[in-house]
């Protein structure tokens, strides 16, 4: 790893998916020393070294949850200015839209709207009505993982709020990955945060957030796919996709997949 005024020149080094994909100037020892240097630090920490890394090709992404807007505020607080997107499903409740809209006000900001190449007719035409329930992976391809794809084509790094605490498919997350489907470095400040400790902010602050989650919504996606739960202990993603095994969209799969691939 060749470190200069403690960034990291990529130049140098390339990593390697699969054995035989280049997929960026970075290698996976370049990633776990960056998890062992930031292992203990504070969200800001994470987001000032990345923005110093990346600049303007570095942007967070959210689904408007708790995590979400943590991050937000971290990122006005400490002056890192850094685009924050959303990925529009046109199938987010209205208390979602009206969060986006608060933070927007609150913070004097514009975040961006990432859509679908297909509308929603265009999708029942195509796929037949109410795909969500027909072949729901399908759904979420069409509608997250290939609009965040193309968004994020032109990108170096993405930001997300996701947390090991949240799930059994989340516990390997690292504060450094790669993402090899979107070919970028992704960022998980909150990645040893548990639940308590993102509540704990919200209040201390007094952040907005969505009022759906004093209604039993531990985390909330799109209308079809999500509903209360009446045990909040439980896992903080059940309510999504209910009686199916299916418990991610796909968009945070992909580095834990390929994350203990090494050339």
């Amino acid at each position: 790893m060749n470190v200069i005024d403690g960034l990291i020149d990529f130049s140098q080094t390339q990593l390697v998916a699969n054995g035989n994909s280049k997929m960026d100037n970075i290698s996976y020892d370049d990633l776990d020393g960056l998890n062992a240097r930031f292992k203990d630090s504070q969200p800001h920490e994470i987001l000032e070294w990345g923005y110093r890394q990346f600049g303007n090709e570095m942007v967070m992404g959210t689904g408007f949850g708790p995590s979400g807007v943590l991050l937000i505020h971290t990122l006005v607080t400490h002056q890192i200015p850094v685009t924050v997107f959303y990925l529009d499903t046109h199938l987010l409740f209205n208390e979602t839209y009206k969060l986006r809209d608060d933070l927007e006000e609150r913070f004097g900001l514009n975040i961006k709207r990432v859509n679908a190449s297909l509308t929603l007719e265009d999708q029942s035409e195509q796929f037949g009505d109410e795909l969500w329930k027909s072949d729901p992976d399908k759904c979420c391809y069409l509608r997250k993982v290939l609009p965040l794809k193309n968004y994020l084509s032109d990108k170096k790094a993405w930001v997300t709020g996701i947390r090991r605490s949240q799930s059994d498919t989340r516990k390997q997350t690292e504060i450094f990955e790669w993402d090899p489907l979107n070919e970028v470095v992704k960022i998980n400040p909150l990645a040893n945060w548990n639940r308590d400790d993102v509540w704990d902010y919200i209040e201390r602050y007094d952040l907005p957030y969505n009022p759906l989650h004093d209604h039993g919504y531990p985390t909330i996606g799109c209308i079809p796919c999500t509903q209360p739960i009446d045990n909040h202990q439980e896992d903080e993603r059940n309510g999504r996709w209910k009686n199916r095994e299916k418990t991610e969209c796909g968009i945070h799969l992909s580095a834990q997949y390929y994350k203990n691939v090494k050339s």
